[in-house]
């Protein structure tokens, strides 16, 4: 007999920084049961079938393959999202970004960019939170654009929208109240993106040149032209990035510029007011 403990209790994942969650969220997809579930009945049997299927994806993990894109859907903000391997599976110091923008404008009618929208996390999770505004979020791969899409219908916000765009190149003419993005940051060459999860996610949505800063110079140098007068721009970026972006920022001739701190304690966001 095998039983939802003895499966777990014999899943070995070495080079996880979270083995038991990890199996726990594998083995409850297999079962279509929530992970409450495996702690309520750890006595109940597993079916053939269902065991082979979680050592399966046991053996994907292993491998290294991130757990979000075994099961096909990633928890952020209050929502959970399809994702998919041509875009970033939507991170928790992301929502500092959603956080903050909240707290910048008010719930009264606005109108919202999201670039590089991925699976669209930032810009549904805003639109989840303030129906009275407007939120565009654009990405230049065409299957990103589908997959938000098709996050947004499944989610029933009919005040995001979603287009392919390379940054702003799409947008002639478009002003916004705020633009967001969590553009590429990884400097060509960091060791890092041969290890972990990022050996798994679109070098695209990743690499920035030599300095992880190409994007963000270009966003912040063409937001402008598409803000509203006292408009604002926040930027996710690196952990060490954040004084090369507010300079960048009061540079380019924004001002209120700051830069605010994800729960590890890094500058994680910069931003900035259009006057």
């Amino acid at each position: 007999m095998v039983t939802i403990e003895s499966l777990l209790s014999h899943a070995e994942l070495p080079d996880s920084p979270t083995p038991r969650l990890d199996a726990e969220l594998l083995l409850a997809h297999v079962l279509g049961k929530p992970r409450s579930y495996l702690h309520t009945w750890p006595e109940r049997e597993v079916d053939a079938a269902q065991g082979a299927r979680f050592v399966a994806d046991l053996a994907r993990r292993k491998a290294g393959e991130p757990v979000a894109h075994i099961l096909g859907r990633q928890g952020f903000w209050s929502l959970e999202l399809d994702v998919a391997a041509h875009t970033l599976i939507p991170r928790p110091d992301t929502e500092l970004l959603v956080e903050t923008v909240l707290e910048l404008l008010p719930a009264l009618p606005a109108t919202v960019l999201d670039l590089g929208t991925g699976t669209g996390a930032i810009a549904l999770a805003l639109a989840s939170e303030r129906p009275a505004w407007r939120v565009t979020g654009v990405d230049r791969v065409p299957e990103a654009v589908a997959l938000a899409e098709r996050n947004r219908a499944r989610l029933k916000l009919a005040n995001a929208r979603f287009c392919q765009s390379h940054w702003f190149a799409a947008l002639a003419g478009q002003r916004y109240r705020l633009i967001v993005s969590n553009p590429p940051y990884i400097a060509a060459g960091d060791q890092h993106l041969g290890e972990g999860d990022l050996r798994f996610e679109p070098s695209s949505a990743l690499v920035a040149g030599v300095d992880g800063l190409d994007d963000i110079r270009l966003i912040i140098e063409q937001a402008p032209a598409h803000l509203d007068a006292a408009g604002w721009l926040l930027l996710e970026h690196g952990f060490d990035q954040a004084v090369a972006v507010r300079g960048l920022l009061v540079a380019r001739g924004f001002s209120a510029v700051q830069s605010r701190r994800d729960l590890g304690g890094h500058e994680r966001i910069s931003l900035g007011q259009w006057a």
